[in-house]
């Protein structure tokens, strides 16, 4: 199997991507997933910032992803639910153009949207409803800014 080929395999089961693809979601996958996902995230906006030097959209929503990820954290303790490994490095590429990074942040989260609202069609329980109702809230916040940024860098 070619090395890309094996890339775009293992994105399509990590973070939003993972969640988006699974047919059936339990609460241990959807923390999972939404985990994965805030920590792809901030090794996206950490990659951008090392790249372009200091963009106060990507500094600020990089900030307000370690928020998230604090949010989640209560959740995996109170359901024994283990902490994945933080690999989302390994799933990032750099953008050539602050264009290209404003994009990239308006997929990214077009994506994290997409799988909170496809984890709150679920059964779940009200404290990660409340959570996941937060985060996708805050997503709808960056990615207004996203595009934003994108109608400003052309």
């Amino acid at each position: 199997m070619a090395c890309n080929e094996k890339f775009n395999r293992q994105i399509e089961y990590y973070g939003a991507k993972g969640a988006l693809n699974a047919s059936t979601l339990s609460l241990p996958q959807m923390l999972t997933f939404a985990l994965q996902d805030e920590y792809l995230a901030q090794s996206r906006y950490d990659n951008i910032l090392g790249t372009f030097g200091y963009v106060p959209t990507f500094a600020r929503i990089k900030e307000a992803e370690m928020r998230h990820i604090s949010a989640l954290l209560p959740l995996f303790n109170r359901y024994q639910v283990p902490l994945p490994e933080n690999i989302s490095q390994s799933f990032v590429t750099t953008p050539n153009s602050i264009k290209a990074a404003y994009a990239a942040g308006v997929l990214g989260e077009i994506d994290n949207i997409g799988m909170y609202n496809k984890f709150l069609g679920f059964n779940i329980p009200t404290d990660a409803r409340l959570v996941f109702t937060q985060l996708r809230n805050a997503s709808l916040n960056h990615l207004a800014a996203f595009e934003r940024g994108l109608e400003r860098s052309y």
